[in-house]
């Protein structure tokens, strides 16, 4: 079922968004070589903490951290481990979300450790780029389908490969709502779009196909292909003018 938000609603996610963003951030202010993933993730938590906010995902499913932080080929829902250690020319997907006064945000960025390939350079760029070309489209009266072939062909127009296992949702009161957002589709079908729906849009994209799998700790998600992968996202709100990117810091 589709949860459609009030004015109220809307300025309590704003807030949460704000404070995912803002954790999102700091981390980029900070992220270094010689970090661990564990350390990353402790500058998330204490941000959001420290903001009145609890981290959305600690505890989600027997999620043991406060971020998900996926380096390299890691697609999503990396875990944070002090073993862990980031060097220069990894990328860094740090997902993060905020529950604040019974409302979530989510968010995420890939974030470059020191100087990266110009193959890493150009995946970031391809990803962030088909968020916001998904963004720009938004609006009340399009279809799901509408941002999800708008993600698919920016990127693999691009020769990209999109993730199909995993996919953007509705943000609430719950951390996943009705409707899924695929990141592939076909223009026209799927959900409308109203005033006061509010979804999280995330490209997961891999240099070399589509193809994802699971590791043997359960959460992790790889490409098979080895090769990189980058992930952006953002929460917004749906108005009749166009989106509201809740999760700016």
């Amino acid at each position: 079922m589709i949860s459609v938000k009030s004015t109220a609603d809307l300025a309590k996610m704003r807030a949460s968004g704000k404070i995912a963003g803002g954790a999102l951030k700091l981390v980029g202010e900070k992220i270094r070589p010689g970090m661990t993933t564990l350390q990353v993730n402790k500058i998330v938590h204490d941000y959001i903490v420290s903001h009145g906010a609890k981290p959305s995902f600690l505890n989600y499913g027997g999620f043991p951290a406060s971020a998900c932080i996926s380096v390299n080929e890691e697609v999503i829902h990396g875990i944070p481990t002090a073993k862990r250690v980031l060097k220069e020319g990894d990328i860094v997907s740090v997902d993060v979300g905020a529950i604040k006064d019974g409302f979530h945000s989510d968010t995420c960025m890939t974030f470059p450790v020191g100087e990266i390939s110009d193959e890493a350079k150009k995946l970031l760029e391809v990803t962030q780029n088909s968020l916001f070309a998904a963004i720009d489209i938004v609006k009340a009266g399009i279809r799901i389908g509408d941002i999800s072939h708008t993600v698919q062909e920016y990127c693999e127009s691009r020769g990209y490969g999109v993730v199909r296992q995993y996919c953007g949702h509705g943000v609430g009161r719950q951390l996943h709502e009705d409707p899924e957002v695929p990141n592939y589709g076909v223009a026209g079908h799927g959900t409308r779009l109203v005033s006061g729906m509010t979804i999280a849009i995330e490209p997961m994209i891999n240099v070399k196909g589509a193809g994802v799998k699971v590791l043997d700790n359960g959460w992790t998600v790889v490409t098979t292909s080895g090769s990189l992968s980058a992930h952006f996202e953002h929460t917004v709100a749906v108005t009749s003018e166009g989106a509201v990117i809740l999760t700016l810091p």
